[in-house]
């Protein structure tokens, strides 16, 4: 059913969370052929460690991305600021329309609507607002979530987890966070293809279906 797909939207709080929660299925999609878009909303400059540049992120995140293999031109950053995106929600909403009068999306990635993390809430939220005609898919982002609807598997090769890794290893701003790390990475991407009757898989929960 995925490569019934052609125009894929990912949208990401802050950089690395597309990576964090779907990162296998970026790289599948891309391998299919797939025109992929990934939105970051705020590089997170006020929460860079120091010895960094502030901008850090903003450089990780197009290394990152290219590793999964989208196109540089398909990378859109903005500069909110990182914990304060429910304050500028309705510049978030008018810019999620933009995008959306801008391109014929027919799959959007967002966080789960059960992310507690106040940014996470705020794109699920506007993301469902602009783009409620259009199938919608909520990622994992397990320290994140209260609960998580386990409804849609993509069945992926270890290829796409390899990708996954190789990606999130730009995050070096980032330092060793647990859900960085190539153990969890290959962990819970192999409990989910036990779930699924694959040896590895990204799991999401089903926000809008269109068939």
């Amino acid at each position: 059913m995925i490569n019934s797909y052609n125009n894929i939207l990912v949208l990401a709080p802050h950089t690395d969370d597309g990576e964090l929660g779907m990162g296998g299925t970026i790289s599948h999609l891309v391998e299919l052929g797939k025109n992929v878009t990934y939105v970051a909303f705020s590089t997170a400059q006020q929460s860079v460690p120091d010895g960094f540049p502030k901008d850090i992120l903003k450089t990780e995140v197009k290394r990152a991305t290219t590793k999964l293999g989208i196109r540089p031109e398909n990378l859109i950053i903005y500069n909110y600021e990182v914990r304060k995106l429910g304050y500028v929600r309705q510049e978030i909403l008018e810019e999620l329309i933009r995008l959306r009068k801008a391109n014929a999306f027919d799959l959007v990635f967002m966080p789960s609507l059960h992310d507690i993390h106040q940014d996470h809430t705020t794109v699920a939220q506007e993301g469902l607002r602009a783009f409620k005609n259009t199938t919608l898919l909520g990622y994992e982002l397990i320290w994140n979530n209260l609960t998580f609807n386990t409804q849609c598997f993509v069945p992926l090769e270890q290829r796409h987890v390899n990708a996954k890794v190789g990606a999130l290893k730009e995050y070096k701003s980032q330092g060793s966070r647990d859900y960085l790390s190539e153990d969890f990475i290959f962990s819970l991407a192999k409990a989910r293809g036990v779930q699924a009757g694959c040896t590895y898989a990204e799991a999401f929960e089903v926000v809008r279906l269109f068939l």
